[in-house]
């Protein structure tokens, strides 16, 4: 596509709210309780002291993380492009710095997406969870240190398997630290398996449809991207993952840490799928990490995922209030602001359960009465006493896509209907409806006057195929993105919003023009079991490139005294573990942290055998030809119109 010239962007975006955006937010002011303000006065309770601006820098002066460029959000009054609910959830989320929760436990909020929990023990401080960026966790370090004073760090306690809640690791922990290895890092059973492979299988797409979901190539603005629903946005610094040293196995499981008794619920197949809460008796803090929130949380992300168990999910909860109902003074999680008092505590884990449960429930019964997942969402209603709630508002999560989350778990993306059995793709089913409809000047004459009666559901779908038929008609690309634009300022979700949102920029000026992706970090890989590498070298295999071919190479890795076959037949990349084939046309001997160095571009295979680090017999011209069929994943593609570039 060609891209749009300044002028032209300037005179295309962004557009004010429409009359049926005003009045939808008119009617939202109505509805909901806007007058209970406690969740303002909870999220600056304790407040200590922060960083101006929230901000962050790494050592060569990039901003990793920064609140300055939301201080649009200091106006109390919603503006008429944002949906009011929304706009409170983001002023919520602009409380930073370091936080008292009870004396002896504190949080370092809002420099990053998620929280940083600090539990002062008997001689040091207790770490729980590291952010995201290793820059980001040393800011939130040395503000506490700065007034708390310099404390060791007895232990890390990961809740969860999500990077926001990991990544920052190594700026809690130092090399020095880690040298000694008496520092234990505590984490839910599984932790590594799922911390390095959740989003490394589909970690091209994810991270695609990711920019979708957090928005962070939207200005931030009242027109444009204003919060995450569980936090700002996502931090942009350094990330590695430390291996943890002691893992939680099952509920009830209990550790002393620095003279501290830590009561432990696993939760797995929650929001994560390895977490799990615990309970901390000499403070009486209860800490449900990230399955009890300010907002209804995903069961399915924008980016992918496995679809998350709704049903398990409220179990956790019913449980953690038979386990610790009436005893936690205060409730801390891993996202937003804690919350105080056995009885306020006790209520938001109750309708936190329902929540869930109701979600579940109600889409299983009307999925048994024969609806499909769209008719399900169009008529599911949370009661009022969920609905009224604001921990319970779709900010992150939303009733309307969660119950298609559920309908998928149980019943996969088909809704039985033979006519959506086989459909023709995106771009031949947009020529045919176009020619149906009577051609383009036709569909765009019928969306204008849809537009104006704020019919935008429907719009967005009918220009949505004249826009896949004909890519370059300008007028259709501009009312597609005029409609998505009106569809986000209408969003409740922050995730809607930024879908939206992104989707009507992309198509007015063009995918962003962002840096080629970075190879792998070297200790990323080196968590990965081997297996699992060959499991992503054998997605990355263009399958019609390797039609007829056969090739069988053995590995030996010296350092893990590991043996495998790795095997190319039909098309398909396989590997047997344990074996050696006797037929092999060439075995590599190395250790597998120099495979590691290899992957991560620290050096080449040729480097590795001048070295000496990589011994080969056989033919070793077969890796080469094996690796010549290797796909390289493009960070961008286009996703509002038709892939520029055929892929087979």
């Amino acid at each position: 596509m060609t891209q749009t010239t300044s002028a032209e962007a300037r005179k295309e975006t962004p557009k004010q709210a429409s009359a049926s955006v005003i009045a939808q937010h008119a009617a939202t002011l109505k509805a909901l309780p806007f007058s209970d303000t406690r969740d303002f006065d909870d999220a600056a309770r304790g407040f200590i002291g922060t960083i101006e601006n929230a901000k962050v820098t790494s050592p060569q002066g990039r901003v990793v993380w920064s609140l300055e460029p939301y201080g649009f959000l200091s106006a109390e009054e919603a503006p008429a492009t944002v949906d009011p609910s929304l706009w409170r959830q983001s002023r919520l989320n602009m409380h930073h710095g370091l936080f008292e929760v009870v004396s002896g436990v504190y949080q370092v909020r809002g420099l990053d997406i998620a929280n940083m929990t600090l539990i002062e023990g008997d001689s040091g401080v207790i770490v729980v969870d590291t952010l995201t960026s290793i820059e980001g966790a040393r800011a939130a370090m040395e503000l506490y240190f700065q007034h708390r004073g310099k404390r060791r760090v007895v232990a890390v306690i990961f809740t969860h398997t999500h990077t926001d809640h990991w990544g920052g690791a190594r700026g809690v922990l130092d090399d020095e630290t880690l040298s000694h290895g008496r520092v234990p890092i505590l984490a839910p059973n599984f932790f590594m398996e799922h911390a390095v492979s959740e989003n490394i299988i589909a970690g091209p797409a994810m991270l695609r449809r990711a920019q979708y979901q957090f928005g962070p190539l939207l200005a931030k603005g009242v027109h444009g991207q204003v919060d995450c629903g569980l936090g700002k946005s996502m931090a942009a610094g350094s990330v590695a993952l430390l291996r943890p040293t002691d893992l939680i196995i099952a509920t009830g499981d209990k550790r002393t840490i620095d003279g501290l008794e830590f009561e432990f619920q696993m939760a797995p197949n929650s929001e994560a799928p390895a977490e799990m809460h615990f309970f901390i008796p000499r403070y009486k803090l209860l800490n449900l990490a990230e399955n009890c929130t300010h907002n209804f949380h995903n069961l399915l992300p924008f980016r992918g995922a496995d679809v998350r168990d709704a049903l398990a999910w409220s179990k956790y909860l019913g449980e953690a209030l038979q386990m610790w109902g009436g005893k936690a003074d205060a409730m801390c999680g891993q996202h937003h602001w804690p919350v105080w008092g056995h009885e306020r505590i006790d209520t938001m884990i109750r309708q936190q359960r329902d929540l869930y449960k109701f979600a579940h429930d109600q889409t299983i019964r009307l999925m048994n009465h024969g609806l499909t997942a769209a008719e399900i969402a169009e008529t599911i209603r949370l009661p009022a006493s969920l609905d009224g709630a604001w921990h319970g508002r779709g900010y992150y999560g939303h009733i309307r896509h969660n119950v298609k989350a559920i309908y998928q778990k149980y019943l996969g993306w088909y809704d039985a209907n033979p006519v959506n059995l086989d459909p023709l793709p995106p771009v031949e089913s947009g020529r045919k409806y176009v020619e149906y409809m009577g051609g383009a000047e036709a569909i765009l004459d019928r969306a204008r006057k849809d537009f104006a009666k704020g019919e935008f559901r429907f719009v967005a779908q009918a220009v949505s195929h004249l826009v896949f038929a004909d890519p370059d008609n300008q007028a259709a690309r501009a009312m597609l993105a005029d409609t998505l634009e009106q569809l986000g300022y209408a969003s409740e979700s922050s995730t809607w919003r930024n879908a939206y949102l992104f989707g009507a920029q992309e198509l007015r000026l063009g995918m962003p023009k962002v840096p080629a992706r970075a190879a792998m970090p070297r200790e990323t890989l080196a968590a990965l079991r081997t297996g699992q590498l060959w499991d992503v070298l054998g997605v990355r295999l263009n399958g019609p490139k390797a039609e007829g071919k056969l090739i069988v190479l053995n590995w030996q890795f010296t350092d893990t005294n590991e043996n495998f076959v790795l095997n190319l037949e039909n098309s398909a990349l396989t590997y047997v573990a344990g074996a050696q084939a006797a037929d092999a046309d060439a075995t590599f001997t190395l250790a597998r942290s120099v495979l590691d160095e290899i992957i991560a571009k620290l050096t080449t295979f040729p480097e590795a055998v001048g070295s000496g680090a990589l011994k080969v017999s056989g033919n070793p011209m077969r890796l080469g030809e094996l690796m010549m069929l290797m796909d390289e994943f493009p960070r961008m593609f286009e996703i509002v119109e038709p892939k520029r570039t055929a892929v087979t």
